[in-house]
């Protein structure tokens, strides 16, 4: 399936990092050439030229090679200008650390993830628990940039660097009954210290869940990296799914199970509020949050005396490559 970039993008909006710019023209210039296969993001953003260096996280030495060697989309990733590095590590999303953005880097950073495991249930020939090394062998990753939409009308363009979550499932051999896809995130209030709050109003541990032909996507990925290095805690290391189209808490984190099943599992948000998040939660600005407007969102960087206010795009811009996975469906009762 040919994942087309949208053809509106303004030269403005090329991203202006010339390390990036750098490694798409040396990635055009050696499609080719097995030179591409030692252009890896990583590698293209290692360096002086990168001011943030020192903040990269860094995980178990496979991991750090298996970066390293990872390849860049062109056909996968928008040419949108990118969301800075501190800004995709600093402000985040994740109850589990805290309810405020600042929370899960200021409380994130003990988090264990190595050795990590993940178990496989339900509908599936292959169960069991795997270590994560073992999930990743023989897997090539690949950096994407994608375009992140938040319920709460603010958004970036991250780069990704993982693999395709069919052929994850692939493996497991999934039996004819598998109709639907449940994740699960760590619960350990020894480490996350928003489980064990007062004040949380999530029913732990965070799930969340895809319909069988939505995980099986290729623009549904599970990632283990951010900027060609590990993924930092606070952005859900060291395994998390990426849904581009769909808003961002669909987007687990910290992954610790994935479970196939026959029937629609409950998901978190929707089972809290399930008047304000629906299980499908794909992105759609002609249906408003009960609380705000969806038309629009706020692109990261933007700030009270320079806001970046954009037009929101329905599936967040990816309606050529999914919109026909809801052909038929009432997407305003099936919010």
């Amino acid at each position: 399936m040919l994942i087309r970039k949208a053809p509106d993008i303004a030269p403005s909006e090329i991203t202006p990092e010339s390390i990036y710019r750098q490694r798409r023209q040396f990635i055009k210039g050696l499609a080719a050439g097995s030179a591409l296969l030692m252009s890896g993001p990583a590698a293209a953003l290692s360096g002086s030229a990168r001011e943030d260096e020192g903040l990269r996280a860094t995980g178990p030495e496979w991991l750090q090679k298996k970066l390293e060697a990872a390849t860049a989309s062109t056909e996968f990733s928008t040419a949108e200008k990118l969301t800075p590095f501190e800004h995709v590590t600093s402000y985040n999303n994740f109850y589990e650390f805290g309810l405020g953005k600042s929370d899960p880097k200021a409380y994130a950073q003990g988090l264990r993830t190595d050795p990590w495991s993940v178990e496989v249930s339900g509908a599936v020939h292959k169960p069991g628990r795997y270590h994560l090394e073992d999930l990743l062998k023989g897997v090539d990753l690949e950096e994407r940039i994608y375009r992140l939409r938040c319920v709460e009308a603010w958004s970036m363009v991250i780069p990704w660097v993982g693999f395709p979550l069919a052929s994850l499932l692939k493996r497991f051999e999934p039996t004819g009954s598998s109709r639907y896809v449940a994740f699960t995130t760590l619960h350990d209030p020894e480490q996350m210290p928003g489980q064990r709050s007062r004040f949380g109003t999530i029913d732990w541990p965070y799930v969340e869940g895809l319909r069988m032909d939505e995980a099986m996507h290729p623009l549904t990925i599970l990632a283990v990296g951010v900027y060609g290095s590990a993924l930092p805690s606070q952005n859900g290391a060291p395994l998390r799914l990426v849904v581009p189209w769909k808003y961002g808490f669909k987007s687990i984190k910290s992954i610790v199970r994935i479970h196939l099943a026959e029937q629609m599992p409950p998901t978190s948000w929707n089972r809290t509020a399930p008047q304000e998040y629906g299980f499908y939660a794909n992105v759609n600005p002609a249906v408003d949050h009960p609380r705000w407007s969806q038309s629009t969102e706020r692109r990261l960087p933007s700030s009270l005396f320079s806001p970046n206010i954009i037009d929101t795009q329905p599936f967040n811009g990816y309606s050529e490559q999914v919109a026909h996975l809801y052909s038929g469906m009432d997407l305003n009762k099936w919010y």
